[in-house]
């Protein structure tokens, strides 16, 4: 024989007292601010490279190949030495390093969608945006490094820059500038792009022609007159230049004005577009 069962029931009063128990009591914490937010993601891509360092190969590695291949490949061919080839070249070796490194910023924003992330983040009681500028913002610690990596290398090889270190930290810190602008063109796209790798094979399509076709390798006078002309209304020329002549100690304020405007007007138009696509498509 079995003994039957009876079921108690709990008054409402006890589950009640239950719920009270099992929250906390203690006072909400305050809502993150903006920046505080912002930095907090900014600190999330930091902690990434933490957990796989082999993330930096591409601003540690990539930049010395670059220096040291198109230094002695080149230098004897283009300007007599590699001395000589070194003092044109290594500016335009720090903003093709830079440059370069900005495409993952659309790289890892495509990798948090399809895996899920950008969900989570929007459960957040944070800016909406803090995710997008955050990410920007951690990744100029990748542009720095990346530069930096380039000028101890040349000095290495016997770069002197004119301008001292004055004028290298003002064209590293134009480059980086000019970066966090275009790292915004590569966020719409890598909201735009179904998977990280068609982001990336997006991103050096787009970036190795406007590079390779500029005066960082060449002086624009030697070129073909149609391709010259292209040079010379390039953006990644205009950088360039600007950043040569802080390191060269012969910088002219309307090279340094125009590379910040194209830096503005990059940022003015791919930034709200890519929080507009980020608030209706990811």
């Amino acid at each position: 024989m079995s003994t039957p069962t009876t079921r108690t029931q709990t008054p409402p009063d006890a589950d009640a007292a239950a719920v009270r128990k099992a929250i906390s009591s203690a006072e909400r914490p305050p809502r993150a601010s903006t920046g505080a937010a912002a930095l907090s993601f900014g600190w999330r891509g930091m902690l990434k490279i933490k957990h796989v360092p082999e993330q930096l190969i591409d601003v540690t590695i990539t930049p010395v190949l670059f220096t040291l291949l198109f230094t002695y490949m080149y230098g004897g061919a283009i300007s007599g030495s590699t001395g000589a080839y070194l003092q044109f070249i290594l500016p335009g070796t720090i903003v093709m390093s830079v440059l370069f490194t900005t495409v993952y910023s659309g790289v890892a924003l495509n990798t948090d969608i399809t895996k899920g992330v950008v969900d989570r983040f929007r459960s957040l009681p944070i800016w909406p945006a803090a995710p997008l500028v955050g990410a920007v913002v951690g990744d100029s610690v990748r542009y720095v490094l990346a530069g930096t990596i380039v000028v101890i290398v040349g000095l290495v090889l016997g770069y002197s820059p004119e301008g001292g270190m004055d004028g290298v930290i003002a064209a590293m810190a134009l480059v980086v500038l000019f970066a966090f602008g275009l790292a915004w063109v590569f966020t719409t796209v890598g909201l735009v792009m179904r998977s990280p790798n068609a982001v990336m094979n997006t991103g050096f399509m787009a970036l190795f022609p406007l590079l390779f076709i500029s005066n960082a390798f060449v002086p624009p006078e030697t070129l073909p007159s149609a391709i010259e002309a292209f040079v010379d209304v390039n953006p990644f020329s205009h950088l360039v230049t600007a950043a040569r002549g802080l390191m060269d100690g012969a910088a002219e304020a309307g090279d340094i004005f125009l590379v910040l405007g194209e830096a503005a007007v990059v940022t003015a138009v791919f930034a709200p577009l890519t929080l507009r696509l980020y608030r209706t498509r990811a």
